[in-house]
C-alpha cells in the first residue's frame, strides 16, 4: 500500500514565492525604481555644494639615518669604548620620528601658530588636539623609510603652511632631544667630561699641595704612576662596561663571564702595583701623583671620546631632507561629488526595492489564513501599545 502523498498547501505561501514573482514585482515599479534613485543622487549633488571644499596638502621627507660605523669608530678609541653602551643605538628611528610628529609639543606649537583653536571653533585645547589629528595623516613607508604627511584644510595655502609647519617642528624638536646614536653618546661624554675635569682640578690641587715641582719627579716614580693610572682608568672602564651589559644580559651569559674575568685580572694587577708603589718611601707624594695621572688619564679619555661624539653628531646633524615640499594644493580633494552621487542613486535604489518586496511579502502574510489572524492580533497589540 503506497503512502498519500504531501497535501497541497491552501494558498501561496511566502515559501512558494520564486525569483520571477520577485522580478514581477519590481518590474511592475520600474519607473520608480529608476526616477527615485535619480532623483536622490542629482538632490545629493545639490546639497554637495553646500559643504565647504577641503583641500590636501602632501609633504614627504627622510628622516635622520643612524651612523653604522659609529660602533667600530667608537671601539678604536681605547678601553672607554664601552661607557656609552647602554646609550647607543635605536631600535626603530622611523617609528620614533613618527611618534615625535604626533606628540602634544608639536601639536600645540601648531595649533598657537595658526590659531586652529578658532579655526576649529575648539573651547578646549584638546578638542582642538583631536581635530588637527582628524585632519593630519602621517604615514612611515616600509620599504623606502620615508614619512608622508597629509594634511586638509578648507584653504589651500593653510593645508600647504601647516604640512610643512610638521617637517619644521620636527627639525626643532629632534635638534632639542638626543635621539640619535652621536646625539647620546655626545650628552653621555659631555657629563663625563665635567666630571672627569672637577677630579682633575681637585688632584691637581693636592698634588701641588705636597710640594709638587717639575724637577722632583723622576723617572722611575713617573712610569711607576703611569702606569698605575692606566691600569686603573683600565679598571674602571672594564666596570662600567659590566653593567652596561649586566643590564640586557643575564650573569651566566658567556659575556658577561668573560667581562668578570677581565675586571678581575685588572683589579689583581691594579692592586699589586698598589702595594708594589706603597712600600717605598715617599708613599704620601706618590699617592697623589698616581691620583693625578689616574685623572689626568681619565679625563683625556673623556675628552677623545667626547670630541669623536661631536664629529658623528656633526655628520648626522638631525638632517630631515626633504623629498617633496607641500605646495598649494589647486584642487579640493573633498567632498567627492560623483561618489556622493552614486552612492545616493545605488543607496536609494536599494531602500526601494527592500521597501517593494517588503509590501510584497507582508500582502502574501496577510492573505495565508493560517497567518491572517497572528496578523489582526500583532495589529491590534501594535493599536493598544501607541499612545492615544
Amino acid at each position: 500500500m503506497t503512502p498519500p502523498p504531501f497535501p497541497e498547501p491552501a494558498t501561496a505561501g511566502v515559501t512558494n514565492v520564486d525569483l520571477l514573482d520577485l522580478l514581477a514585482v519590481l518590474a511592475t515599479r520600474w519607473r520608480l525604481l529608476i526616477v527615485a534613485p535619480l532623483l536622490a543622487g542629482a538632490a545629493a549633488v545639490g546639497l554637495s555644494f553646500l559643504i565647504k571644499p577641503t583641500f590636501t596638502a602632501k609633504t614627504v621627507f627622510l628622516p635622520p639615518q643612524q651612523q653604522s660605523a659609529a660602533s667600530s669608530l667608537l671601539a678604536s678609541l681605547g678601553p672607554l669604548a664601552g661607557l656609552a653602551g647602554g646609550a647607543a643605538g635605536l631600535k626603530s628611528p622611523g617609528d620614533q620620528y613618527v611618534a615625535l610628529l604626533g606628540s602634544v609639543n608639536v601639536e600645540d606649537r601648531i595649533i598657537e601658530r595658526f590659531k586652529l583653536m578658532e579655526v576649529y571653533e575648539a573651547e578646549y585645547r584638546f578638542v582642538a588636539r583631536k581635530q588637527l589629528e582628524n585632519n593630519t595623516r602621517i604615514v612611515l613607508g616600509k620599504k623606502d623609510g620615508l614619512i608622508s604627511v597629509e594634511v586638509d584644510a578648507t584653504e589651500p595655502a593653510t593645508a600647504a603652511a601647516i604640512a610643512n609647519q610638521y617637517v619644521m617642528e620636527l627639525r626643532r624638536l629632534t635638534s632639542e632631544l638626543a635621539l640619535t646614536e652621536a646625539q647620546q653618546r655626545r650628552a653621555f661624554f659631555e657629563v663625563e667630561l665635567k666630571r672627569a675635569k672637577t677630579r682633575l682640578t681637585e688632584a691637581q690641587q693636592k698634588l701641588q699641595a705636597s710640594g709638587f715641582n717639575a724637577g722632583a719627579i723622576k723617572a722611575e716614580p713617573k712610569a711607576a704612576a703611569e702606569a698605575y693610572a692606566r691600569v686603573r682608568a683600565e679598571v674602571t672602564s672594564a666596570e662600567v662596561r659590566l653593567q652596561t651589559m649586566r643590564r640586557v644580559m643575564s650573569d651566566s651569559s658567556p659575556e658577561v663571564q668573560r667581562q668578570l674575568a677581565l675586571v678581575g685580572a685588572l683589579r689583581a694587577e691594579l692592586s699589586k702595583l698598589e702595594s708594589a708603589s706603597s712600600a717605598g718611601n715617599d708613599t704620601d707624594y706618590l699617592g697623589r701623583y698616581r691620583d693625578f695621572k689616574y685623572e689626568e688619564t681619565l679625563f683625556e679619555l673623556f675628552s677623545k671620546q667626547y670630541e669623536m661624539a661631536r664629529l658623528d653628531e656633526s655628520r648626522e646633524g638631525a638632517l630631515i631632507q626633504v623629498v617633496d615640499v607641500a605646495t598649494v594644493p589647486e584642487y579640493k580633494s573633498k567632498p567627492k561629488r560623483a561618489f556622493i552621487a552614486v552612492g545616493a542613486v545605488i543607496g536609494t535604489g536599494l531602500l526601494l526595492i527592500l521597501w517593494l518586496l517588503g509590501r510584497h511579502f507582508w500582502a502574501l502574510i496577510k492573505a495565508d489564513p493560517a497567518k491572517s489572524g497572528k496578523v489582526q492580533r500583532l495589529s491590534a497589540a501594535w493599536h493598544r501599545k501607541r499612545p492615544a
